[in-house]
């Protein structure tokens, strides 16, 4: 494993009034923090449970941490993956030397069929978060950040089942108790705060959300007694403030952080968190479909006011196009697209719809973009 370069993120510090790092664990072997408590669970495992090997249900970011564990420790490993899983994930698993078996529709399915493999062969589940020593091996990302930032007072962390905030938690609050914690998780998914407040795990009755990395619905018994005790408190972000999160992290870091591992981001960016001191924010991970990432930019680029779609009713006359967008084109708008409709409601017989997909600079310059057609005359209307 590698110990993970911390980096200084001058955008994220100036929006929330403190100086903000970037732990960066999407830089970690296998493009996530995962392979820390993998490593850790296999490795303890006693000679005769090695020799039966290991086996994982997973569609990611788990799936490859164990692969690589298991082989860097020289144990066969199995990992049953749905059979929607990303392409590039399933290849990379395998590639870390993994058999990698594809079943039913959901993890659920592949954890069904992974404990029944277990069951089988006698090969040891490995839980992605739910076992003292996953949450052991997640605590050396803590430990890493006490000795790369000595300074630290708050570290941001994304959360899923628990096993990653659960090791930071438990280590910091060990030598640093002074620390502040805080938790993210995506608001479609956020199993936590509800379970805390039952004092006990519960189940949430649906999940949707960019960021299947962090999309658990019942936190792990495992990790709830360190997280219930150590971590400060735990916030919400919303689907575009995650996409806005991987944009910033392209543009601004260099780097490609998954959703999920942009949790900590999305959370600062707003500029209302409640931080103390130096921040440590935790990319957790960085493997996302490409196709998938295309999709994420174009969104995170529309919900951060870069991209802004309306629809400008015009004359249906010669040069009536033209007009419209010399209007665009002062306003300091670039054009993507230009689609004609003469079929919408209430047109008259000598009017127009024109869509018009611009290019902005921001919130702010939409607004301009949209005030200058309506100085114009132009009736404009957003399209979400």
């Amino acid at each position: 494993m590698r110990r993970t370069p911390v980096i200084a993120s001058r955008v994220l510090s100036e929006r929330c009034g403190h100086d903000v790092v970037l732990k960066c664990e999407n830089l970690q072997r296998t493009g996530s923090f995962k392979p820390r408590g993998a490593y850790y669970r296999i490795a303890n495992l006693p000679a005769e449970a090695r020799t039966r090997g290991v086996v994982a249900a997973s569609a990611g970011n788990h799936a490859q941490g164990v692969a690589w564990a298991a082989t860097e420790l020289g144990i066969a490993s199995t990992v049953f993956m749905p059979t929607g899983a990303s392409l590039p994930k399933i290849v990379a698993t395998k590639a870390y030397g993994a058999e990698v078996r594809l079943v039913g529709d959901t993890i659920d399915d592949a954890l069904l069929a992974a404990q029944e493999f277990e069951a089988e062969t006698g090969a040891t589940l490995i839980h992605p978060f739910d076992h003292p020593d996953i949450v052991a091996g997640q605590a050396t990302v803590g430990l890493e950040i006490l000795d790369q930032v000595p300074d630290v007072g708050t570290i941001v962390v994304p959360m899923g089942g628990g096993g990653l905030a659960a090791g930071i938690a438990s280590a910091v609050a060990a030598l640093r108790p002074d620390v502040r914690i805080v938790g993210v998780q995506a608001e479609q998914a956020a199993a936590w705060p509800r379970s805390l407040e039952a004092g006990e795990p519960v189940p949430l009755a649906a999940m949707s959300t960019i960021a299947d990395g962090i999309a658990v619905g019942r936190p792990g018994a495992v990790p709830f007694g360190p997280v219930s005790r150590y971590v400060d408190e735990i916030v919400t972000v919303g689907e575009d403030s995650l996409a806005r999160a991987v944009v910033l992290c392209l543009e601004r870091a260099k780097l490609v952080v998954e959703p999920a591992g942009a949790a900590a981001v999305a959370a600062l960016a707003g500029g209302e968190l409640d931080v103390r001191g130096r921040v440590c924010a935790v990319l957790s991970g960085g493997n996302v479909d490409p196709l998938l990432l295309t999709h994420l930019v174009t969104h995170g680029l529309r919900a951060g006011g870069r991209y802004l779609d309306v629809t400008v009713t015009i004359p249906d006359l010669p040069g009536g196009l033209v007009a419209v967008l010399e209007v665009v084109r002062d306003a300091g708008a670039s054009v993507r697209d230009v689609v004609h409709s003469r079929t919408g409601r209430g047109l008259g017989i000598d009017e127009v719809d024109v869509l018009l997909s611009l290019e902005t600079r921001g919130a702010e310059h939409r607004g301009e973009v949209l005030a200058a057609l309506a100085e114009s005359g132009y009736s404009a209307e957003v399209r979400a």
